[in-house]
């Protein structure tokens, strides 16, 4: 499985799962909004420490190739 997220991207899903993982096991446990926000906080964490995401391979993004340009 090649990886499809940059580094950047990486550090931007990480540390939006912590954000949602407080809020959904936190402040909203118990509720379908808390089981939600946990889920989402889950999958982002996965991607983010894997490196893959299947919705870029579904529609072509690839953030770990791209480079800036000078």
């Amino acid at each position: 499985m090649a990886t499809n997220v940059g580094m950047i991207d990486r550090i931007i899903r990480i540390m939006l799962a912590v954000v949602l993982l407080y809020l959904g096991f936190g402040l909203y446990s118990g509720s379908a909004l808390g089981i939600g926000l946990a889920v989402v906080g889950a999958i982002a964490a996965l991607t983010g420490l894997v490196g893959f995401c299947g919705l870029y391979k579904l529609f072509g993004i690839d953030t770990h190739r791209a480079h800036p340009t000078l």
